[in-house]
């Protein structure tokens, strides 16, 4: 009688797929957090800023509206991403985070734009801020809250190699620096009535340097980046465990594709070797490569000579 045979996933393999589980599944937590709490802001910034006839808290009320959008971009992403690959798409949909990332870099680069050609209009116009309690209370909630998901979504980015849910983090400490500008505004306002215009230039340029960051993060791996240090110590160190003899790598090229990873590279063996160790050497090497770090690898060899 024949055993059955049975299929099992390597333990690091495994892991790697846990991750990514994890990954969606903090992105949706992240997402409607934010899209939730973003909209209740917004109804309270609106009501405090037609309470106190202010244009500023209204303006602020929109830029908080924004995120719930940014929160809406953050979710069709994740639910992209995570599709499993098709015969259109044979490396996944991974990449549907970065293009949302960018999109988020976009809406905070109008954000920042905005807030400084408004904070420039009330110094040449010499506005000042003028706010009541209402207000001071709604933004010491706002901040509290939009520091709270700045914080979440950040470390759930980090701990998840997440751009598109960092870009929302920053998003949501935009608006906390936002809030906080306001805040001195009511308190010091009275003192020096510049202090609101210039304040909200620092926070404009706050705002597009974090444009900048998430931009450049996002933009590079779409174009294509080099390999960094890290990754090749990594190579090397498989390969060296495979191949005893001393070997050269060269050619190394990367593609990211969300948690995905596909790198090509050339193996060139300093030492004789006959084709048969030579091909099973590099089957060796792709296996660690895929079980260890998750790197589907392609790897092309070369003789002694």
């Amino acid at each position: 009688m024949e055993k059955e045979s049975i299929q099992k996933t390597p333990p690091r393999q495994e892991s790697h797929q846990i991750a990514e589980q994890r990954r969606v599944r903090l992105s949706y937590i992240e997402g409607w957090l934010s899209l939730v709490f973003n909209t209740i802001l917004f109804g309270l910034k609106y009501w405090a800023g037609l309470t106190s006839g202010s244009v500023a808290v209204i303006a602020d009320a929109w830029h908080t509206l924004s995120d719930s959008l940014t929160s809406i971009v953050v979710l069709v992403g994740t639910k992209i991403s995570s599709k499993s690959a098709d015969e259109d798409h044979p490396f996944g949909h991974g990449r549907a985070e970065l293009i949302a990332s960018i999109m988020i870099g976009m809406l905070l680069a109008i954000v920042g734009i905005n807030f400084l050609i408004e904070s420039i209009e009330r110094l040449r116009n010499h506005q000042t801020a003028s706010y009541g309690w209402l207000v001071i209370i709604v933004f010491v909630i706002s901040v509290i809250v939009k520091e709270g998901l700045a914080q979440f979504a950040i470390r759930a980015g980090k701990k998840t190699e997440s751009k598109a849910l960092m870009a929302d983090g920053w998003h949501h400490r935009s608006d906390a620096i936002a809030s906080v500008v306001i805040l001195i505004g009511v308190f010091a306002g009275r003192y020096f009535w510049w202090i609101d215009g210039v304040m909200g230039i620092l926070v404009a340029i706050l705002i597009l340097y974090a444009t900048y960051e998430i931009m450049k993060q996002s933009v590079n791996p779409l174009i294509g980046e080099k390999a960094d240090d890290e990754l090749i110590n990594n190579l090397a160190e498989i390969t060296g465990g495979v191949i005893k003899n001393g070997f050269d790598l060269h050619h190394i090229h990367v593609h990211r594709y969300g948690s995905s990873t596909e790198v090509t590279f050339h193996i060139r063996f300093l030492s004789e070797i006959s084709f048969r160790e030579a091909h099973q050497n590099v089957t060796v090497i792709e296996k660690k490569l895929k079980e260890d770090l998750n790197i589907e690898a392609t790897i092309h060899f070369e003789p002694a000579d």
